[in-house]
């Protein structure tokens, strides 16, 4: 995922509705508790293997 692609919510992480429309700058705003906010995808956390 480039920096300029948005990470698709799929819920309101503060109600939980999933009525959410894009805003500028990446973020979301949820229609139903008027909320704005942003995803960011930070990368994978891979379990360690040890080798025996």
């Amino acid at each position: 995922m480039s920096s300029d692609e948005r990470a698709t919510p799929f819920h309101c992480p503060y109600c939980g509705d999933e009525d959410l429309r894009p805003e500028e700058n990446g973020a979301w705003l949820c229609s139903a508790c008027r909320r704005v906010f942003s995803v960011k995808f930070l990368g994978l956390s891979l379990p360690e293997v040890s080798q025996s």
